[in-house]
C-alpha cells in the first residue's frame, strides 16, 4: 500500500514487485488479498492495481482522531481569508513533514491542495520551524542525517546552510524558505508548540515572490502566523 504515491498511481504486479523489492509471488498474493479486502482496485482489462476509497477512509479516521485539527480549522480559515494566500497545517512525520490540512488560494495548483503530501523536514519552512524548537542534539543529528531531496534547481542540499536556517528559525521563532519546493515560491511557517516548548506541528503560508517582498512578509504575514500558532498551542496540552 505504501508503494503508491503521486508518481505511482497505478501499477502492474511486476511494477509492484520492482518497487517493493518483494518476490513476485508474494506481491501477487498480497495484492489480490488487498483487492478482495477492498483496499486496492484492479482494472479488469489491464489488471493493474490502484488505491481504493479505503485510503480515504483511513484519512477520514485520522483527521477525526487528531485533536489539533478541529481546533486549528476555524483559525486556519480566518487566516486564509485575511491573507488571501495558501495556508497549510503541517505535522512532523519522521524526517518528513506531512500536510494534514490545506486551504488553497486562487493561484494554487492541484498538487498543493491534496492532504497527505510528504516533504523533507530540512527543505521546508514548516520543517525548519518545528525543528528549531527541538533540543540541540536533536537538531544537530537531524541536519546531519535526515533526508534531502532536490525538488527544484534551487533546493538547498548544503547541510551547513540548512543548519544556519534551522538556527535562525530557533532564534526568530519562525522560518522562511525560498524556491525549495516550487520556483518563485516563498514559504513562511510558525511552529505550534506544546507545553514543553517543542513543536510537532506548524502553520505554513505559501506566497509568490513576484507579489510579496521580504518586508511585506515580515510585517503582514509573520505576526498573523505567530498569533495563530500561539492560539493553537493549548490544544496540544491534551
Amino acid at each position: 500500500m505504501k508503494a503508491f504515491d503521486e508518481n505511482h498511481t497505478e501499477m502492474s504486479l511486476p511494477e509492484l514487485a520492482e518497487r517493493t523489492g518483494l518476490e513476485k509471488s508474494a506481491v501477487q498474493r498480497l495484492a489480490n488479498t488487498l483487492h478482495l479486502e477492498g483496499m486496492l482496485e484492479k482494472d479488469p482489462h489491464t489488471r493493474r492495481f490502484r488505491p481504493s476509497h479505503a485510503f480515504l477512509n483511513f484519512a477520514y479516521s485520522y483527521l477525526w482522531s487528531d485533536p489539533l485539527i478541529p481546533v486549528a480549522m476555524p483559525k486556519l480559515i480566518d487566516l486564509s481569508q485575511e491573507l488571501g494566500e495558501t495556508i497549510n497545517l503541517a505535522e512532523m512525520s519522521g524526517d518528513h513533514i506531512i500536510y494534514v490540512s490545506r486551504l488553497p488560494c486562487k493561484r494554487t495548483y492541484f498538487a498543493a491542495t491534496v492532504i497527505g503530501r510528504r516533504l523533507p523536514v530540512l527543505s521546508t519552512s514548516s520543517g525548519r520551524a518545528m525543528l528549531g524548537t527541538h533540543p540541540d542534539e536533536v537538531r544537530q543529528q537531524a541536519v546531519a542525517d535526515w533526508t534531502l531531496r532536490r525538488l527544484t534547481p534551487s533546493t538547498t542540499l548544503d547541510r551547513e546552510e540548512i543548519a544556519r536556517s534551522v538556527e535562525k528559525a530557533r532564534i526568530d521563532g519562525f522560518a522562511i524558505s525560498r524556491n525549495q519546493m516550487i520556483l518563485n515560491e516563498i514559504g513562511v511557517a510558525a511552529p505550534i508548540c506544546g507545553p514543553s516548548g517543542v513543536a510537532y506541528a506548524a502553520i505554513q503560508c505559501s506566497v509568490s515572490s513576484f507579489q510579496w517582498s521580504e518586508d511585506e512578509i515580515q510585517k503582514k504575514i509573520v505576526p498573523l502566523l505567530l498569533d495563530t500558532a500561539n492560539a493553537m498551542g493549548p490544544a496540544l496540552r491534551h
